[in-house]
């Protein structure tokens, strides 16, 4: 028997079928429910999930998405992906399934207008994704923790950063699986270490109100990339080895977009992807 190929789906059937998978294969967390994928696969008012699925039978062997994503740069906004959910079924491990997900869909996105697809790689995927999709590594990204509070910033045109309007900000602290809170200056959320907050941005624009309750926190955990000052009172760079993995910022160009973003031109926080 071989394997078929589908593109993936949101109706209700469909996103259970995905929340089996990705709760069987992913087992120390327990975030992929029904009502999580519904809010990342189809409420995103930046569109919905492109992706692609491998079926054996009937039987749903692997898994692959994105979800559409707009960068701006110099003032033009750009239409992009973020890589996410990945998942192969133990039973169908060593096929080769998630290189031919991913061509699919990048050439679908591609087709559909998308200009790139950007992701943050652990260290055992990071390989994967340069030699065999042809992703480009732009950074390790930034631990800190730190103590007292931040300066709210804002990020310069010349920055190629997320754009995030009011709808999209709704959406993105609307996610079903995380708790997110304000101080004065950022966006923040818990994390399972109860007496650190993560930072999800501190851009004057992201730090919304409605909805979003105040809570104070000293002890904060930023990731990212960013070439602005943060006015902590006091904070450290974790050293790599005291992550858990290294957590890299990776980029593909889709079509003839070619944008040369480097570590020095792209401002990125927890925000823009999923860890939160």
């Amino acid at each position: 028997m071989e394997y078929v190929f589908k593109q993936t789906q949101t109706d209700n059937d469909s996103l259970r079928k995905y929340s089996s998978l990705l709760s069987a294969v992913f087992t120390e967390t327990k975030k992929y429910t029904f009502e999580f994928l519904q809010w990342q696969y189809l409420l995103n008012p930046n569109g919905t999930v492109i992706g692609f699925d491998a079926f054996y039978g009937e039987e749903l062997a692997a898994h692959y998405v994105t979800i559409p994503v707009t960068y701006e740069y110099k003032g033009e906004l750009i239409k992009g992906l973020l890589s996410l959910n990945t998942a192969t079924h133990p039973n169908h491990q060593g096929k080769k399934l998630f290189t031919q997900l991913a061509e699919k869909t990048y050439e679908l996105g591609k087709n559909q207008g998308y200009k790139f697809v950007i992701g943050v790689a652990n260290q055992n995927s990071t390989h994967g994704f340069i030699k065999k999709l042809g992703f480009d590594l732009i950074s390790t990204l930034d631990v800190k923790i730190y103590f007292g509070n931040i300066k709210q910033i804002g990020v310069t045109s010349e920055m190629f950063k997320s754009h995030w309007n009011k709808e999209a900000l709704k959406w993105r602290t609307e996610n079903p699986s995380a708790s997110y809170f304000r101080t004065h200056q950022s966006l923040i959320c818990d994390t399972h270490i109860s007496m650190i907050k993560a930072v999800l941005s501190k851009r004057k624009e992201c730090v919304v109100k409605e909805n979003i309750h105040p809570k104070g926190s000293l002890l904060k955990m930023e990731i990212g990339l960013n070439n602005s000052p943060s006015n902590f009172v006091l904070g450290i760079n974790l050293p790599q080895k005291l992550k858990p993995s290294p957590l890299n910022l990776i980029i593909k160009s889709l079509g003839e977009f070619n944008l040369p973003i480097t570590k020095e031109n792209i401002y990125f926080e927890l925000i823009d992807f999923d860890a939160y």
